[in-house]
């Protein structure tokens, strides 16, 4: 058995997206005529014409520039300058340099030919404050303007989150964030003036109880209660907000995009362990979409949380309730659901001591699994599992009424430290979970999108640097943060043409053609890395050396314990001399 945290990264993120432009008898898999004998089975043909193909990125992660032209500081601003709070104490502070090269991720887009790209704003770029009323940023509004337009001209259309993570650090700081209710208000206000400067054209488990992520608060599960029924009332705030006020004059969209995992019972026929996935999916899931579509949390979750803090001696449940009246007001409040997903896991039922303490993780009384066959391309937490994808699309349809669905997170990283530009297993895994897709509309699910994760390798919030989810390589290494583009963006760029799988000869030909291609790639990467090396010796190395000559010259003689000023720089430099920048430097003095 293996327990993976990161997973829970993924999970449980509730965004509001401003769109400019089964049960669990369902995991039997007689219900698929497809998949009947073979879960693993593909199939050949095309999604319908119309179907949206994209690419996504979020501001933390790509932007940089956390301080400049006027932006307030985030809440993971304030968390990686933390030590120890991220993989070798790496930060966003410039990230991809995606700020300042807006031009050139947009040619990039242009040579994927997506329909949409998927990007996120953020919040203290465009009010440093998080408070309209305090101060505007211009400039922070200006560069989103300017960043959709060359979308808009281009032909990309821009579909935006109004909050990936990135709160401001004033708000958690005055308020306590999302443990505050005045949230609401400060949200709608923020996700007002997106719309009013924007729309004409177009959190809670890891960071509020474990503390695993920005803010860091080690809140308890009441914290990520109550974080996320505060997101719950803000998103039905700014969903009626929009639909009262702008709606009719922009005929946009807005929705929720939530990433969840897909829970299978270890034995589809035990009962135990069908309650037991289907207590998985409305933990991760359920938890936010059931407000949206059904009125109320999940009822198993109301039971079990109830039933954990009666143990406990609460005298009510540490699941927050909603009143009767916003029942009805948060029901119904999204246009479309996002859907973000990475892997599955196998379920089953256990059961936890009794705990003075309990958490979100124990609240649930199940185990996870994993197949030690299925892949694991990059970190273990996230295995290619398919047919958990469409699974988790006809749970969708039967839960919630069959909503239309757009595909906003879908992935896989990998942790190597060298770069891997013929990235295989990534073309495999996007092979596999768009064909599911395809599979789930033929099922009659009303998936219109699909939105590939993510267009750069990027900063991966507390693992830093140390994953990859990009279709294009960056090396960090180099001041110019350059793009390579690996074999997926090939293969993707041929699915995204040919509109599916058209048949199995051109679609191995595809495989083909994009392995030959990254291999080229790799050898202008080596290239290009031999170049910055010796910009590094040139411009690190060289001076440093020649500095620390002429401080040695200004040292008085008897100083130097009978040296004479030349031979201890000499002696400096040999020293350097063995180190990996082994150039020929000895000659200086």
């Amino acid at each position: 058995m293996e327990l993976e945290q990161l997973l829970r990264m993924r999970r449980h993120i509730l965004r509001c997206w401003a769109v400019l432009v089964a049960l669990l008898g369902l995991s039997v898999a007689e219900d698929f005529p497809w998949t009947k004998n073979n879960p693993g089975s593909f199939y050949y043909g095309t999604f319908p014409a119309g179907f949206l193909w994209g690419v996504g990125s979020s501001a933390y992660q790509t932007e940089g520039a956390w301080d400049k032209d006027g932006k307030g500081p985030s809440i993971w601003d304030v968390f990686t300058h933390r030590k120890g709070k991220v993989v070798r104490n790496e930060t966003g502070d410039s990230a991809c340099d995606g700020y300042y090269k807006v031009k050139d991720d947009i040619q990039l887009l242009k040579e994927l030919k997506v329909n949409h790209y998927l990007l996120s704003i953020s919040w203290p770029r465009i009010m440093p404050t998080g408070i309209k009323a305090e101060q505007l940023n211009e400039k922070g509004i200006q560069f989103y303007n300017d960043t959709i337009n060359s979308l808009l001209e281009n032909n990309i259309t821009p579909i935006v989150s109004l909050y990936h993570w990135d709160l401001p650090q004033v708000l958690q700081e005055k308020y306590g964030g999302w443990q505050n209710i005045s949230m609401i208000n400060y949200f709608n206000d923020y996700a007002n003036l997106c719309f009013e400067k924007f729309g004409d054209r177009a959190v809670a488990e890891k960071g509020y109880e474990t503390g695993e992520h920005a803010p860091g608060l080690k809140l308890g599960s009441c914290g990520a209660y109550k974080a996320a029924h505060h997101i719950i009332k803000t998103h039905a705030k700014v969903w009626h907000s929009y639909n009262n006020t702008w709606r009719r004059e922009q005929r946009g969209m807005v929705g929720i995009s939530l990433t969840s995992g897909w829970g299978e019972p270890v034995d589809p026929h035990s009962q135990t362990d069908r309650d037991a996935a289907e207590r998985y999916i409305q933990f991760h899931l359920g938890w936010f979409a059931n407000p949206i579509y059904r009125g109320d949390y999940p009822e198993v979750m109301k039971n079990y949380v109830g039933k954990k803090s009666a143990q406990q001696g609460l005298g009510t449940s540490r699941l927050p309730t909603f009143s009767v009246q916003e029942k009805t007001y948060i029901k119904g409040t999204s246009d479309f659901l996002g859907i973000g997903h990475f892997t599955t896991r196998y379920v089953l039922q256990k059961n936890f001591p009794f705990l003075q303490v309990s958490s979100y993780h124990t609240d649930h009384d199940l185990a996870e699994l994993v197949d030690p066959n299925w892949p694991a391309p990059g970190p273990k937490w996230l295995y290619s599992v398919p047919w958990g994808f469409r699974r988790l699309l006809n749970f969708i349809k039967t839960q919630y009424g069959n909503p239309l669905i757009y595909v906003t997170e879908n992935g896989v990283s990998e942790t190597l430290q060298c770069p891997q530009l013929c990235d295989e297993w990534r073309i495999q895994y996007l092979k596999g979970y768009i064909n599911e897709i395809l599979k789930a509309l033929n099922d009659g699910v009303n998936v219109k999108g699909y939105t590939a994760w993510s267009l750069l390798d990027k900063f991966e919030w507390n693992k830093g640097f140390s994953e990859r989810f990009g279709l294009y390589h960056i090396d960090f290494k180099n001041k110019n943060k350059p793009r390579y583009p690996k074999a997926s963006v090939d293969y993707y760029k041929k699915i995204i043409s040919a509109n599916g799988f058209p048949n199995q000869r051109e679609v191995e030909n595809w495989h083909r053609k994009a392995m030959d291609t990254c291999s080229a790639t790799h050898q202008h990467l080596a290239a290009d890395s031999l170049i910055t090396h010796m910009e590094m010796v040139t411009e690190i190395v060289l001076p440093t050396i020649f500095t620390l000559c002429i401080l040695i010259i200004l040292v008085p003689k008897q100083n130097l314990a009978g040296r004479s000023n030349c031979s201890f720089c000499s002696l400096t430099i040999t020293n350097i001399k063995h180190s990996s920048f082994n150039s020929n430097i000895t000659h200086i003095h």
